[in-house]
Order: structure tokens, then sequence, then C-alpha cells
């Protein structure tokens, strides 16, 4: 898994327990996904789909630096699937795992349209 993005939490970050909020991570991790596809994919038209279970392993508070990480596991015609984990960049301990994030490509007027990807065309560099 690469893990690309790190994210500070900060006091904004925060719910009422004084940790990571889930709505905040939630949305860093479909923002992070969601370019990860795009980059895949070749294509800037590409929405979510569906997030598979999501399960919340432990929690980061104010100071951690956490790191957010991306694979794609396959390719459909229209789509792609993703796996994602969130872990503490220091300790290395995970925050959370997805076992599936689906991304679909589509065309300018929102209809599904055939990427013709079977492998990832792009790596880190």
């Amino acid at each position: 898994m690469n893990f690309y993005t790190r994210k500070w939490v900060k006091p904004e970050d925060l719910n009422p327990n004084g940790t990571l909020f889930g709505g905040t991570l939630l949305r860093w991790i479909d923002e992070e996904a969601v370019i990860y596809a795009i980059v895949q994919l070749g294509n800037p038209h590409v929405v979510t789909k569906f997030i598979s279970e999501i399960n919340f392993v432990s929690s980061a508070k104010q100071g951690d630096i956490i790191e957010l990480g991306i694979q794609a596991i396959s390719f459909g015609k229209t789509s792609i699937t993703l796996c994602c984990e969130v872990r503490n960049k220091i300790t290395k301990k995970s925050i959370l795992t997805i076992d599936r994030l689906v991304f679909v490509n589509v065309n300018k007027n929102g209809v599904p349209t055939e990427h013709g990807k079977t492998e990832i065309t792009y790596a880190y560099r």
C-alpha cells in the first residue's frame, strides 16, 4: 500500500471527545481516494459509487500526524476498486481500514463510461 498523503490533526478536526472526528477523516479519505482514481483512470470525471464497512481501529488526537494509504485492488469496465488504511505516521498504529471504495469513470454528462484500464498505469515517482 502506498501512503502518499499526510495530515496533521489540528483542534478544528476534533470531536467533543478530543479525538479526530470521523467525518473529517472520511472526507480526507474520499478526497485522497478520488484523486488516486482520477490519476489511475486519466479522467477528471470520476464519482464515488460505494464505500464498504469502515473499521475505526483506534483514534488520533490533536498533534498526531496521520497518513492515508490507498491501493487499487481491481478494475471493472467503468470502475476502479481501492482499499484504504489510515495510520499514525510516527507509531504506524492503524487508525482506520476500508476494504473497498468503488469509483466510477463517467463522461461529462455523468454517464458511466468504459475506461479501458486493467492495471495500475501511474505509480508514484
